[in-house]
């Protein structure tokens, strides 16, 4: 489920990733498209001899590992392109764009769907318009829209606040993704249709948005007054010679043949193509040889041959943060992530649909950059492993670190631990639709460990010690936590992912008591409806007396149907939400809207239930003759009669909300 949850926080993304730099959908819900952040690198000890970053070198490398990766991994194909000192160092395919027609992957032909990598490019479009004074990073963004942005907290949301992605936005799936070409909404009309509740005020918390990013790409439109697609066209993809890279949506006739068919494993037919509405924000599509010439603008200040897509000061105010992260966490450039692995300074991003995945790596320092993108999901969700597995072997073999020194423990660690112990929310999620119902579910867990250490639920296998106050590291290795307080909640910062945080999570929307308490609700519902007919039937066979009559055994009988209607009623909304659980996220647009007002109008039934259930208990205590027995009953149905509105009030299915 956890597997399932992050994927729909990926796609949500339209895009989003974990790996290295980059992200990868927050686990993506079902992985509601987060974008994920890999963990930090390991680092190891140098070898005496460190192999050198040589064609042939990497050649070899690749052919060693990819190949068998992908097949254990029942993944159809990948693109890998390394570029060099202004040069592409190598470029492969691995298996197919079309298994069918056994098709090959080529770097230099095949376009592939690239995800939020394709940030990146709006974000290149933004800081061109800003070098030109077209657009202020720390201006109001509501000064270039036609439609307003509200403030929250007294605080404008600007351009700085959208790169680093702390507009505040709550995460949104209707009408993100499409596969019907008829039903696909252009970027202004989602925003202006769909502007996304704000969870916290500007600047204040991260939370990663593919909303934000759209956002700037319409800035862009408004600012330069061309269409987004023909901007990036004319002032990134013709100067950087990128011919086979097109943001348009359905693909153009040209591009149509050589595209890369999309899998959920190489072993069932492909996906629809993905139309992502939010283009801005993930739709891309592009080959690797393509990819390369982007990558060698940004190491080189923003020139290509002789182009210069951007000043050598703005590229490089691009590549560097803001705010200034602390030591040893990544931090968020001005739409770059930017970190440290192995020593080496790494800028990127990554990036998620259902079925592509990408992560792009630049080491500006070394004039070096990797890009890969696997065609498929593959078996168990096996190219998320794959992906960061090859961009740490890529790193340990070719940039190899000393191994870390675990710092001592502070003498406080093993109370801390204790103290922050629990359980916490993301602050990318939902709250406000009914989607907010996995969110609810897909909390992390802080556990305490008997050794002072800490553990986190999402990052396995790993155990963190406290070195500083507030400031836990990873055992044999660079990864961090910071314990902080952020809009007055508690909240955890993991070192290797700055798109988002972790925030304590009251008592009432703790997802174990949520879950107890729907599950013993359910368990008494089922069995009063089992016993109920059990007991009619016993009463007939041996004429026993009823328990109650008039007016109690009326509400006795309306409690019972109470219970029969929530069971309905949660039937009706594991309908609405099976299709996430099948990965079919594009079911979500206008065309489920009378359903998911039908089901939030049967509100009706759990919330009358619960009056029932309480008139019932009142009426079993007051009526004479009744045995402890029934009257136990009661209470216990009743209970189960609150507690289903009280997990559909919690889990947000209780609204009139249609901008999910």
């Amino acid at each position: 489920m956890r597997k399932r949850l992050a994927l729909a926080a990926m796609v949500i993304a339209a895009a989003t990733a974990w790996p290295a730099i980059s992200q990868r959908p927050v686990p993506p819900p079902p992985s509601l498209p987060q974008p994920a952040v890999a963990a930090s690198a390991t680092p190891v000890e140098p070898a005496s001899t460190t192999p050198q970053l040589t064609a042939p070198d990497v050649a070899t490398w690749l052919d060693g590992f990819v190949p068998a990766t992908i097949k254990q991994g029942k993944i159809a194909g990948v693109q890998v392109v390394v570029v060099k000192d202004g040069q592409i160092l190598v470029k492969k395919g691995y298996g197919y764009a079309d298994v069918a027609t056994k098709r090959p992957m080529d770097p230099d032909r095949t376009t592939v769907r690239i995800g939020s990598t394709s940030k990146l490019f709006t974000w290149t479009a933004v800081m061109q318009l800003v070098e030109q004074g077209k657009i202020d990073l720390n201006a109001d963004v509501n000064r270039y829209l036609d439609f307003k942005i509200p403030a929250r907290a007294g605080r404008a949301i600007t351009m700085n606040d959208l790169m680093r992605h702390r507009g505040g936005f709550e995460e949104g799936l209707r009408d993100v993704l499409e596969s019907d070409p008829k039903r696909l909404q252009t970027n202004e009309t989602y925003l202006k249709e769909h502007l996304r509740p704000r969870l916290f005020p500007a600047g204040a918390v991260p939370a990663y948005s593919n909303y934000g990013t759209s956002l700037a790409g319409y800035i862009v439109e408004r600012v330069s007054g061309e269409p987004f697609d023909t901007y990036v066209e004319r002032h990134i993809f013709a100067p950087l010679h990128m011919a086979h890279t097109t943001f348009r949506q359905p693909l153009p006739a040209r591009f149509a043949a050589d595209a890369s068919k999309g899998y959920m494993q190489d072993n069932v037919p492909p996906n629809a193509f993905e139309l992502v509405t939010t283009a801005p924000a993930g739709s891309v599509s592009a080959t690797g040889a393509d990819m390369a010439n982007f990558m060698i603008a940004h190491l080189q200040d923003g020139r290509f041959d002789n182009a210069q897509i951007l000043r050598p000061e703005t590229a490089r105010l691009m590549h560097t943060p803001a705010v200034p992260a602390q030591p040893g966490f990544d931090a968020l450039a001005h739409g770059f992530f930017h970190g440290h692995r192995n020593g080496q300074l790494v800028i990127g991003h990554g990036g998620d649909t259902v079925v592509f995945h990408t992560d792009m790596n630049l080491l500006p320092e070394s004039g070096v950059g990797i890009f890969v993108n696997f065609n498929s999901r593959g078996e168990n969700g096996a190219v998320y492993g794959a992906r960061d597995r090859l961009f740490d072997l890529f790193m340990d073999r070719y940039f190899p670190a000393a191994q870390a020194k675990d710092p001592p423990a502070i003498a406080s660690a093993a109370e801390h631990a204790r103290a922050i112990a629990g359980r916490y929310e993301s602050s990318r999620r939902i709250e406000s639709g009914f989607l907010g119902l996995f969110y609810l579910l897909q909390q992390d867990v802080v556990t305490a460990n008997d050794d002072g250490t800490i553990s986190l639920a999402s990052i396995e296998d790993r155990k963190f010690r406290e070195i500083a106050p507030g400031l836990w590291r990873e055992l044999g290795g660079t990864r961090q936590l910071q314990v902080t307080t952020a809009d007055g909640r508690r909240t955890i910062a993991d070192s290797s992912n700055p798109t988002a945080v972790l925030q304590a999570v009251s008592l009432a929307r703790n997802a174990l008591l949520n879950q107890i308490v729907a599950g013993l609700s359910l368990l008494v519902l089922f069995a009063t409806l089992f016993i109920w007919p059990v007991r009619a039937w016993l009463r007939r066979t041996y004429k026993l007396p009823a328990t109650a009559t008039g007016r109690a055994a009326l509400v006795q009988t309306l409690a019972r149907a109470a219970a029969a209607g929530d069971i309905v009623y949660l039937l009706g909304w594991y309908t609405t939400l099976a299709p996430i659980l099948q990965n079919k996220l594009d079911v979500y647009n206008g065309g489920m809207d009378g359903w998911i007002r039908m089901m939030q109008v049967a509100a009706i039934l759990p919330l009358a239930g619960a009056v029932i259930g309480l008139w019932n208990v009142w009426l079993t205590f007051r009526t004479g003759g009744r045995t402890r027995g029934a009257r136990a009953r009661s209470v216990l149905l009743a209970g189960a009669l609150i507690g289903i509105p009280w997990f559909a009030w919690m889990g947000s299915l209780i609204n009139f909300n249609l901008n999910y």
